[in-house]
């Protein structure tokens, strides 16, 4: 079984140790031919806490850590830089 990756974007990083990731993706409407835009958020696990929101990082799916978490984060992209 191939390992699912997915890129997206941090939208919370309020809980310990733990990230909310929105991924974006597109598909063609089946009848109609229109591209249709859905997003899905994903709790992935963030163990040094160093993404923070805005963030675009990659995402890997891994064993089941909690309830809903199952994604862990293996890089980050590109950063947004906090500044004072």
């Amino acid at each position: 079984m191939a390992v699912k990756e997915r890129v997206g974007l941090v939208v919370s990083n309020k809980m310990q140790k733990t990230v909310v990731v929105a991924v974006e993706s597109r598909n063609s409407h089946p009848k109609y031919g229109k591209i249709v835009v859905s997003t899905k958020r994903f709790k992935a696990h963030d163990e040094e806490e160093q993404c923070q929101e805005g963030d675009l990082v990659k995402i890997r799916e891994t064993r089941p850590l909690s309830r809903t978490k199952r994604w862990t984060v293996v890089e980050i992209v590109s950063s947004v830089s906090k500044e004072g």
